[in-house]
């Protein structure tokens, strides 16, 4: 180990081998893990220390101290990087972080075919209504097959709210079933929208034409709440909600009386405001909502990508390149002073 080593700090949340085993290629890099169970002074004392903060994503996962925000970051003068474990960063102050001069990376598009896979999962249990069946065969007999009788997908229309990473590779999967594909993005232009294989179209529009409305926005400022009770009310009767993106995006109270009313037909939710949600959770006595647990993106292919890319990014930024997956670019010049002043000139 080098005599003045970079460190990197992460908490001991499970990650693939392939992160660790990367920064032990590096002669210079010191990879920290702090224990969770720590005492709080032994992590901030770490903290202090750390060049790179690698940080859970899951809001609900990191207690709230560990939050990278502006009483985290004024212990930390050292910090130059806050690496998001996935591609959210709820856990993360972009606006306090750019303050300080301290870039913020994630890692977009490095799980986007599990969550594609994961949409189109719910898509076809909610169509199919095989968690509904699956459901009565362990508590009827005797019901009519017909009483769980299912659509096909192929014909229906698909409407996706973000057409990034994900949105795209869910559109290549729908569109493989025989779906008509619409999207609405505010920050893609059209002919890139149509170019990704989507129909341009207007929020309104997407409501009120799709029998699928798939949600694959960040949770920000502009997207919080976004799918309310107006929205519910100007999709088409009979739709179904799939949000694979982060809670908070989607009201629940109002998707429950939604569902309830009989306006929409069902739900496949796997992020919630609060993760996992209560067993009394309302949604979760609906025998047409299809839940999960946040899981979309967790498959084993996934967490490795993730793993590998995370630490690849961070060995890149430690040798004064710029990350590829940098979310307050606005920061960059005050990050580059502060890096010569810190690690020196970039190798």
């Amino acid at each position: 180990m080098a005599a003045n080593p970079k460190i990197v700090v992460r908490f001991d949340f499970p990650y693939d081998p392939v992160m660790e085993a990367r920064f032990a290629r590096e002669a210079d890099i010191e990879l920290v893990t702090c224990a969770r169970a720590a005492a709080e002074a032994e992590t901030r004392t770490a903290l202090a220390e750390a060049l790179v903060y690698i940080i859970s994503s899951a809001k609900d996962e990191l207690p709230r101290q560990w939050f990278a925000n502006a009483d985290l970051i004024a212990r930390c003068p050292k910090l130059l990087c806050v690496s998001a474990s996935g591609a959210g960063y709820d856990t993360v102050d972009v606006d306090a972080c750019t303050k300080a001069g301290i870039i913020v990376v994630n890692q977009a598009g490095q799980n986007a075919g599990a969550v594609a896979e994961h949409t189109l999962g719910l898509m076809l249990s909610l169509s199919k209504r095989i968690g509904e069946c699956d459901r009565r065969m362990r508590r009827e007999i005797g019901f009519a097959r017909e009483e769980v009788m299912g659509r096909d997908i192929s014909g229906r229309i698909l409407g996706v709210v973000g057409i990034g990473h994900i949105g795209t590779r869910v559109t290549a999967l729908a569109k493989a079933f025989g779906m008509e594909v619409l999207a609405y993005d505010p920050y893609v232009a059209a002919d890139e929208i149509a170019r990704r294989g989507a129909k341009p179209v207007s929020f309104d529009d997407l409501l009120a034409r799709s029998d699928f409305v798939s949600i694959h926005c960040p949770r920000n400022a502009e997207t919080l709440r976004m799918i309310d009770a107006d929205a519910f009310a100007r999709m088409k009767p009979g739709a179904s909600l799939i949000t694979t993106a982060r809670g908070g995006i989607v009201d629940e109270a109002a998707l429950y009386a939604a569902l309830t009313s009989g306006h929409l037909a069902g739900a496949g939710v796997d992020v919630w405001d609060r993760e996992p949600p209560p067993l009394d959770h309302p949604l979760l006595a609906l025998d047409n909502v299809v839940a999960t647990y946040h899981t979309a993106g967790v498959t084993i292919e996934a967490r490795r990508n993730m793993a590998a890319q995370a630490a690849e990014q961070v060995v890149g930024v430690l040798q004064g390149a710029r990350p590829p997956r940098l979310v307050n670019p606005q920061a960059w010049d005050t990050y580059r002073a502060r890096f010569a002043a810190t690690v020196g000139a970039a190798r």
